[in-house]
């Protein structure tokens, strides 16, 4: 049930996936417990990379950029 639960929705955190177990199964479980058993499951939290914004200014300079060097 845990791993289903996961499977649906990857971006919840423990303790909602812990309050789901709860309504669904009756079943008290600590959020340590649930971290515990995704990470033995093989799930593992992991914050998602950093990316730049593109402005329209860093837009246009990487066109001229491109264009300078495209032979």
């Amino acid at each position: 049930m845990l791993k289903r639960t996961v499977c649906r929705n990857r971006q919840l955190s423990a303790e909602s996936i812990a309050k789901d177990l709860q309504t669904s199964c009756g079943s008290q479980n600590n959020t340590t417990t649930v971290c515990r058993e995704l990470h033995g499951m093989g799930f593992h939290g992991q914050a998602a990379a950093s990316k730049p914004y593109i402005t329209k200014c860093n837009s246009k300079h990487w066109m001229q950029c491109c264009k300078a060097h495209r032979h």
